[in-house]
């Protein structure tokens, strides 16, 4: 098995306006009946107010955005979300052509089992719990007394270091963690992403724009397409030039067909039936 590289932290929870950070190796199945898994690093900003989960690739374009006085934007198909400390409502940020704001209250019943292993020198414990019509084992301290975890995984006592479900399909690994000297600003790649700020909706919403979506996954693009006047305007969907309009319905048929393909959630009880 991997070792694992853990920084030891010494947590001073006293200290007002710093940023406690854990990387999260993030392996996934966007496809269930894909061998295949993605894997990305996630970041979980523990703040004296609110705790922030997203994509650390995040982190790297706010960093060259800093430094060259750029204002480039990053999307990922990734978990993105804010809670408060202690809370169980999650805020989630979904990009459906534009981006959105899904408040959810997710908590979790934990059974602690009484077994127990080392991680990064670290004593773990095991826990289980069914969420989102998915079977999770967790890994966590009672060394480092925060009750949080990746994604939506919080409310034990400690810090999980490690979670997956039975059927292999997601797992977060904790590979290291850090303190910042100061509470790190997330607005231009979260909360105004791009200037823009998501407009609050519920999950009755976005499920009905998702529908629409699929039942019609190039509805602006065809918009576009149509009132173009320039002759050396070129339009490309998914890597293919739009030369004719009968090209369209096999786009758009694609499409779904991605769509449906890769439509394997965390919470596999929110998966839209399409």
């Amino acid at each position: 098995m991997k070792k694992i590289l853990l920084l030891m932290i010494l947590f001073s929870l006293c200290m007002a306006a710093q940023t406690h950070r854990f990387i999260y190796e993030y392996h996934f199945r966007m496809d269930s009946a894909s061998v295949e898994k993605r894997k990305v690093s996630m970041v979980l900003d523990v703040n004296p107010e609110e705790v922030k989960f997203y994509n650390y690739d995040f982190v790297v374009t706010d960093s060259i955005n800093k430094t060259r006085g750029e204002n480039n934007v990053i999307w990922d198909d990734t978990p993105a979300l804010i809670r408060k400390r202690n809370s169980t409502v999650n805020s989630n940020y979904i990009m459906i052509q534009n981006m959105f704001i899904v408040d959810t209250d997710d908590k979790i019943t934990w059974n602690l089992t009484d077994e127990t292993k080392t991680i990064g020198g670290y004593n773990v414990q095991k826990a289980t719990a069914r969420y989102g019509s998915r079977n999770w084992t967790a890994w966590f301290t009672k060394d480092i007394t925060l009750s949080e975890g990746p994604y939506k995984f919080r409310g034990l006592p400690g810090m999980v270091f490690e979670i997956y479900d039975d059927k292999d399909n997601f797992k977060f690994s904790l590979v290291k963690s850090y303190k910042l000297p100061k509470t790190y600003e997330t607005l231009s790649i979260l909360e105004n992403l791009g200037g823009q700020k998501p407009v609050k909706i519920n999950e009755a919403r976005v499920r009905k724009m998702m529908l629409d979506n699929y039942n019609d996954p190039l509805r602006e693009f065809k918009e576009h397409y149509k009132n173009n006047t320039n002759p050396d305007a070129h339009f490309m969907v998914m890597g293919i030039e739009v030369k004719r309009p009968e090209q369209l319905k096999e786009l758009s048929d694609m499409m779904q067909k991605n769509i449906k393909k890769n439509n394997n959630p965390i919470e596999l009880d929110k998966a839209i039936k399409y």
